[in-house]
């Protein structure tokens, strides 16, 4: 117990130390949220939003599962969670939006992942961003974006002109692999948009080292939180109340200091601009020779029979063995003969795939691949080319947190965001 007061005291002088820096304005701000689908961690994370709304302009909160079965009504559950604690956060802080305002503006996008050209048609989700980016506002709208990308490409296919009324907080990696063509779509076609690409550096949040019990994943729930309020209670659902919130650094990141900079040392991450992201591009099967880097975009092209079915269309299937399992995904028919499958590996490692369909004469295929630790990598003629403000994970060595490159820019003010969180916890006691 001396122990854990002792590391309290000394994380609570750190925080003097490394305070919270002044955001200029209350920023603008529209959640693009996979809640409700495969992992729960979007709960998490909205919990945390939740009880912190006071400090943004929320303008949407969409429903993208990419994957998986999450809907608007996952959104409205927490809201609902939210309204009945209320009361309690309105005594310590003014600014906190009304249950029913939350509700308002929650709204249902696309269920599922955008074919191979990246979109597909409209939805109240990508409508609700394009009328958001259109309002008339000094400051521009930024979309944090908790899975995949599917409404973000949808909106800027029907409005290009709103590229230069939004800002991008992508938490990338696994949400890629699920959301690869609608990458795809934006990196070819919307170079100069503002685009931030985490795809590792909110693993810092998970991590365990350098925490005091109070603060540890397993333990925070349990010491921390204490089923404070009506969001307390029901955090212990995910997960067990272990800790993951992979999105949270996305909200963490709008909290402290200025996020137009994403240079700078902030409690969501710091990172680099990139001006190439990795595609490689294989017409033949490959084999542990071939090596890609991580995140990148792999696409498989091949010939097979002409059929009637219009472009497009999924009709085969890629099977991925890796660690994490095995994992099936859609490729597509383009017509003439053409197929193609896009493919982006979370993590370093080497991995098997086989091809198969049920089509008639279709060709079969299986290979192997090696993905490398070190995003993004070598460059590659045939790379989707970025303007000057498109930012990703930082390549340091030193700022790996175990094989997650950049997880330290996150971790080191990991503590210090939980501590303040334990505060907004006590408000409902």
């Amino acid at each position: 117990m001396k122990k854990l007061f002792l590391s309290f005291i000394i994380l609570s002088f750190s925080n003097i130390l490394w305070a919270q820096q002044p955001v200029p304005q209350k920023p603008r701000i529209i959640i693009s949220t996979d809640i409700g689908g495969t992992d729960p961690d979007d709960n998490q994370s909205m919990t945390h939003f939740l009880m912190y709304s006071d400090l943004f302009q929320t303008e949407g909160l969409i429903s993208s599962p990419s994957y998986g079965d999450g809907t608007k009504k996952h959104i409205i559950d927490m809201v609902d969670l939210y309204e009945k604690d209320l009361p309690k956060l309105q005594q310590h802080a003014s600014g906190f939006p009304s249950a029913a305002y939350l509700r308002s503006i929650s709204k249902q996008g696309r269920h599922g992942a955008a074919p191979y050209k990246g979109y597909a048609s409209a939805t109240e989700g990508s409508n609700w961003i394009i009328s958001c980016a259109k309002k008339k506002s000094a400051q521009t709208l930024w979309i944090l974006v908790w899975g995949g990308l599917e409404d973000v490409a949808q909106a800027l296919h029907d409005a290009p002109e709103i590229q230069k009324n939004i800002k991008i907080y992508w938490i990338g990696g696994p949400n890629k692999k699920w959301s690869a063509n609608s990458y795809a779509y934006i990196a070819a076609n919307f170079p100069d948009l503002f685009f931030i690409e985490a795809n590792t550096s909110y693993y810092g949040f998970f991590a365990n080292n350098k925490t005091p019990d109070s603060l540890n994943n397993n333990l925070y729930s349990k010491l921390s939180i204490r089923e404070a309020g009506f969001l307390g209670k029901d955090f212990n659902q995910y997960y067990k109340g272990q800790i993951k919130m992979g999105d949270t650094p996305s909200l963490l990141y709008m909290m402290d200091g200025n996020p137009d900079n994403p240079l700078k040392e902030s409690w969501g991450g710091s990172f680099v601009p990139f001006k190439q992201s990795p595609r490689v591009i294989f017409t033949r099967n490959t084999n542990l020779q071939d090596t890609v880097a991580v995140c990148s975009v792999i696409e498989y092209h091949f010939k097979g029979p002409e059929i009637n079915i219009h472009p497009d269309s999924a009709c085969f299937t890629m099977t991925v063995s890796a660690k994490i399992g095995v994992q099936k995904w859609a490729g597509y028919y383009l017509g003439k003969g053409e197929y193609v499958i896009r493919y982006c590996p979370k993590q370093a490692e080497s991995f098997n795939y086989s091809i198969a369909s049920d089509i008639p004469n279709f060709p079969t295929h299986q290979g192997q691949m090696v993905v490398s630790n070190h995003w993004p990598g070598k460059p590659n003629t045939s790379d989707y080319r970025l303007g000057k403000n498109w930012y990703t994970d930082k390549p340091d060595i030193d700022l790996y947190n175990e094989q997650w490159q950049g997880a330290k820019t996150v971790q080191k003010w990991r503590n210090i965001a939980l501590l303040d969180w334990t505060k907004r916890w006590e408000w409902l006691r």
